[in-house]
């Protein structure tokens, strides 16, 4: 048997050399001074031998536990330099599976349930935060800590929420992949109650001041955005959608932009539905456009009309903009904490209840004023009962479209025309 001090003392020779150490062991010692760990040993009448690596990396006793390891198949009738074999193409084949590769089926696979805005926000938010971080690693080497480190990159920045929303998606790739038999824990969802708690939820800000509004519009749209963006903003200001749906607007969702009625005819798969909703007619949602809207939309045209999608990505016109842009554009200009794009779905609301229920009143009723639930039908708020929602999705459209056009009436008084935010 060798002993470490003759292994490490071993010197080169005119040719290279053997040092036995038991049962099939040896040292390869080469002219240069390199040497190996090899074992020799026979299988199914033949002779083989298996390199264990070099010395001093591995050393006389990790040497020997891999004979000991390699004599243990043996007996179990395995070739221990197929099974080394093996193990080899398992760990290649584990390592090509990385995380970036199956989230990315994990999308494909799931895309076909969600709204076109929201695929594409789900990829774009993990090719933002984490494939830069554990992308390329295999699926199997990721553990709770190097999740939660990749997680708390993201609260350090403040967004919370994204952190917790992240997450959720990084666990279900896991999932997916043990569903798929290449994984075997889900670490995602041991770090749940590590994260940081969520901040108390408030309303989300909103003007409720129609100078207030109408002055915001003029400031963002003096400010130094894209056309597209300023363009955006303002057909969320008309319309008191949802901001993702203006984010996702393809052109064949307007009608009669020329004549007497325009429409704007939004799917049901585009709005905020439960999911066994999504595909029904009865849930689409019809906004009513005013004149200043559908300035709007035609000078919009002028820009992305060679494009899919109206308001699309600076630097993909088939994606759409970025959630961030609207928001992003009112921070800069100064109403950071003031008023969020979503609140302009508030400002709507409280602005026009209050002006009809004071006019109603004023005509001597004492109840509140009925507009009050043609406006909530104005935000898409879906009716408990399926029957009355297929009926009101094109109910009172002619108060709708008189409502719609007093509240841009409004809000656009004394504001440039559409056409001027074309020049950048």
């Amino acid at each position: 048997m060798l002993t470490d001090a003759q292994v490490r003392k071993a010197q080169p020779r005119e040719k290279d050399y053997k040092l036995a150490d038991e049962k099939g062991l040896y040292l390869f010692v080469t002219t240069k001074g390199f040497k190996s760990w090899r074992y020799k040993y026979r299988h199914a009448g033949k002779e083989h031998r298996l390199t264990f690596g070099a010395y001093p990396e591995v050393s006389l006793a990790e040497a020997r536990h891999k004979r000991d390891d390699a004599r243990r198949q043996l007996r179990d009738h395995q070739n221990p330099a197929t099974e080394l074999r093996k193990a080899k193409l398992a760990s290649i084949e584990r390592a090509g599976l990385t995380f970036e590769k199956l989230a990315r089926a994990w999308h494909e696979n799931e895309k076909g349930r969600w709204a076109e805005v929201h695929a594409y926000d789900v990829l774009n938010s993990l090719q933002r935060d984490v494939f830069p971080e554990i992308g390329s690693m295999p699926i199997q080497e990721i553990d709770a800590p190097t999740v939660l480190a990749t997680l708390r990159k993201i609260e350090r920045r403040g967004s919370i929420e994204t952190a917790r929303r992240i997450r959720q998606r990084m666990s279900a790739v896991f999932v997916y992949a043990i569903s798929e038999g290449v994984g075997d824990s889900d670490p995602a969802a041991i770090v749940t109650k590590a994260l940081k708690p969520l901040p108390k939820k408030g309303k989300q800000p909103a003007l409720t001041n129609i100078e207030e509004c109408r002055q915001l519009i003029i400031d963002s749209e003096a400010s130094g955005a894209t056309p597209v963006v300023k363009l955006a903003s303002r057909l969320l200001a008309l319309t008191s959608v949802r901001p993702g749906v203006v984010r996702g607007i393809g052109w064949d969702e307007f009608e009669d932009l020329e004549g007497d009625e325009p429409i704007w005819r939004i799917p049901a798969a585009r709005m905020k539905l439960a999911l066994h909703k999504k595909d029904e007619e009865a849930f689409e949602h019809i906004v009513p456009l005013s004149r200043q809207a559908v300035d709007v939309i035609v000078q919009t045209r002028r820009l992305t009309g060679r494009c899919p999608l109206v308001f699309p990505s600076i630097r993909h016109s088939h994606q759409p903009m970025s959630e961030n842009a609207i928001g992003y554009l009112y921070n800069r200009v100064g109403y950071h904490g003031r008023h969020v794009p979503h609140g302009w779905r508030a400002a709507f609301s409280t602005i026009m209840n209050e002006l009809h229920d004071r006019a109603w009143r004023a005509a001597g009723h004492q109840d509140a004023s009925p507009d009050r639930a043609i406006i909530d039908l104005m935000l898409s708020h879906v009716p408990q009962n399926k029957v009355e929602s297929a009926y009101n999705r094109a109910a009172y459209m002619p108060r709708r479209r008189e409502i719609a056009q007093e509240w841009a009436d409004l809000l656009m008084d004394g504001v440039m025309g559409a056409k001027n935010l074309l020049r950048d």
